[in-house]
C-alpha cells in the first residue's frame, strides 16, 4: 500500500490506536512498550502484512528530529534539580567521556571483526554510543522503578544529556568518512563549538522563555503549552543556526524551566507528557515502517556479535572509566552499565549516512537497527530483575516523590485553612507565580471585599485578601506561611 493524502490519516490513526492498546497490555508479558511500537511499524511495512511502502530516510529523519525535540524537552521538564545536583558531575562524565569511550571501544572492535575502515567503524560506534532518552524515560517510568542512592536521576540525566555528544561524534566521523584526507584533530573545533554554543544557548533561551511565559498574558490557559512548543522549536533551530548543538540547548532550557515557577505549569507538564508519549509512538512506528526486515537477516550474526560486545564490554568500559574518579559502590556502576538502552535515537542517527550516500550506509543502518532491538529486548526486559540481583532497588512504596510528581498528583486535598494577607506580608502585590508556593498546596479561592476570585499564576495578591488554601497534610501550612508570611485566621 502506498501512502496517499486520502488514506494517511486512516492508516496513521489505526496504527496509533493499535499501538496504545498493545502498550497497555505489553508489560503483563514483560515486553517493553517501545519494542511493540517498533514491531507494529514493521508489521505494517512493505515486508509485513500491512504492505505500506515507506522508503524515505529524509522524511524519517525529519520526524525523528521533531520527535526527539519533544522527548528531550519533556524529559528536561521532569528533571528535578534538587535530585540532579548531587550527581551532576557523574552525569556529565557519563554523557561526555562515557559516550566517547563507548564509541571508540566499540568502533575498534567493529574495525577488527569486519571489513569496515577505521572511520566507518568509529561512525558505527558513535551512532550507538549514547543511551536512548525515549527508551530510558519510558521504561523507568512505566515500570515505576524505585532505585537507591540517586541512581534514577543519574540514569535520566545521562540519557537526557548524552544524545548531543553522540550526535557530534556521528557528524564528525561521517565527515571523516566522506573526506578521507581530513585528520582526526580537525573534528575538535566542531565538538567544542557544538557543546559550548549549545550549553550557552540552552541557559539563555531558558531564562528568556521563563520571562516570556510569566510576563505574557494570554486569554486562554490552553495557549500556554502552545507557547512553550514555539519557544522549544525556536531554541533548537536558533541554536543549530549559529552552529551550536540544538539537542543540548533544548534539554538545558527544559531543565531550567522545569525547576522554575511558571504560569499554568501543571497544564504545560501534562501536555508535554502526553506529547512525548505521542512522539515516542510516532517515532518508533515510523522507524519500523522504514526498515525492511528481509534486509536485516544477512546481518543477524555480525549484528548480534556487535550488540553483545556493546552490552557486555563497550558500555561497561565507558561507565567504569568515566566514573573512576567518583566515590560509588561497585553494584551501582554495574547497574548503570546495564541500563545502556539503545532505542530510536541511534536509528535516527543512522539515517545520516543513508542521506550522505556513503558506501556501507545500508549495512550500518541495518546493524544499528538490530542493535537497538536487541538492546531493548535484552536490557529493557531485565531492569527490575538486575536491580533486585544487585540490591539497588527499593519497594515501590519507598519511592520518593519529586516536586514534579507532587505537582501532577491528583491526590485530594484533605486540609483547608483561611489565611489573611495583612499589609506587612511579603505576598502583597506579588503574583502567585512569584511566591514559591509549595507544590502540594493550592490557593483554591481568594476572598476580596465581598467577592470571590478563582486565581491563576498571574493573579496578584492584595492587602486584606483572604486566601482559602488547600493542602495534603497539616504540616504543609508551615511552608505556606513561610512563602506568604501571612497571619492565620
Amino acid at each position: 500500500m502506498n501512502l496517499t493524502i486520502e488514506n494517511i490519516l486512516l492508516v496513521g490513526s489505526l496504527l496509533l490506536l493499535i499501538s496504545i492498546f498493545a502498550g497497555k497490555t505489553s508489560y503483563k508479558f514483560g515486553v517493553p512498550t517501545l519494542l511493540l511500537f517498533l514491531a507494529i511499524g514493521m508489521l505494517a511495512g512493505s515486508d509485513g502484512i500491512g504492505g505500506i511502502r515507506f522508503d524515505d530516510p529524509k522524511l524519517a529523519q525529519f520526524i525523528g528530529i521533531v520527535s526527539l525535540n519533544f522527548i528531550l524537552f519533556s524529559g528536561g521538564l521532569d528533571t528535578n534539580w534538587t535530585s540532579v545536583k548531587p550527581i551532576l558531575w557523574e552525569g556529565i562524565a557519563l554523557s561526555t567521556l562515557g559516550v566517547l569511550l563507548t564509541a571508540v571501544s566499540l568502533g575498534t572492535f567493529v574495525w577488527l571483526v569486519t571489513d569496515f575502515t577505521i572511520y566507518e567503524s568509529l561512525l558505527l560506534g558513535s551512532i550507538v554510543s549514547s543511551t536512548d532518552a525515549a527508551a530510558v524515560f519510558s521504561i523507568l517510568r512505566s515500570k515505576s522503578l524505585a532505585l537507591k542512592s540517586n541512581l534514577r536521576p543519574t540514569l535520566e540525566l545521562e540519557s537526557g544529556s548524552n544524545d548531543p555528544m553522540a550526535y557530534v561524534l556521528t557528524i564528525a566521523f561521517l565527515t571523516l568518512v566522506i573526506h578521507q584526507d581530513q585528520s582526526f584533530i580537525s573534528i575538535v573545533p566542531l565538538f567544542l563549538q557544538q557543546m559550548i554554543l549549545g550549553g550557552a544557548a540552552g541557559i539563555a533561551f531558558g531564562m528568556l522563555s521563563k520571562y516570556i511565559i510569566n510576563k505574557i498574558k494570554l486569554d486562554f490557559e490552553g495557549l500556554y503549552p502552545v507557547l512553550v512548543i514555539a519557544l522549544m522549536f525556536i531554541t533548537f533551530s536558533a541554536t543549530d543556526f549559529v552552529g551550536g548543538n540544538g539537542f543540548l540547548a533544548i534539554y538545558i532550557c527544559a531543565v531550567y524551566l522545569g525547576n522554575q515557577d511558571l504560569i499554568h505549569k501543571k497544564t504545560i507538564l501534562k501536555m508535554f507528557d502526553g506529547l512525548a508519549w505521542l512522539m515516542q509512538i510516532v517515532l518508533f512506528l515510523t522507524l519500523g515502517l522504514l526498515v525492511f526486515p528481509t534486509e536485516i537477516i544477512p546481518y543477524l550474526g555480525i549484528g548480534l556479535l556487535i550488540s553483545l560486545f556493546l552490552i557486555v564490554i563497550a558500555r561497561p568500559i565507558g561507565v567504569f572509566i568515566s566514573l573512576m574518579f567518583f566515590k560509588m559502590k561497585l553494584r551501582r556502576r554495574f547497574y548503570i552499565s546495564w541500563v545502556g538502552l539503545r532505542g530510536a535515537v541511534p536509528i535516527v542517527f543512522a539515517t545520516y549516512p543513508l542521506l550522505a550516500g556513503i558506501d556501507k550506509a545500508n549495512m550500518i543502518f541495518n546493524i544499528v537497527f538490530f542493535i537497538s532491538v536487541t538492546s531493548i529486548l535484552i536490557q529493557g526486559t531485565t531492569l527490575s530483575i538486575v536491580a533486585k540481583w544487585l540490591n539497588v532497588g527499593l519497594p515501590e512504596k519507598a519511592k520518593k516523590l519529586t516536586a514534579t510528581d507532587l505537582l501532577l498528583a491528583e491526590n485530594p486535598k484533605a486540609e483547608m485553612k483561611e489565611l489573611l494577607i495583612t499589609s506587612d506580608c511579603f505576598a502583597v502585590d506579588k503574583k502567585i507565580v512569584e511566591l514559591g508556593f509549595p507544590k502540594n498546596a493550592i490557593i483554591a479561592m481568594i476572598k476580596r471585599d465581598d467577592s470571590y476570585i478563582i486565581p491563576n499564576g498571574l493573579t496578584k495578591i492584595e492587602s486584606q485578601d483572604t486566601l482559602i488554601v488547600l493542602a495534603d497534610r497539616p504540616e504543609i501550612f508551615d511552608e505556606v506561611n513561610k512563602s506568604l508570611k501571612a497571619n492565620k485566621l
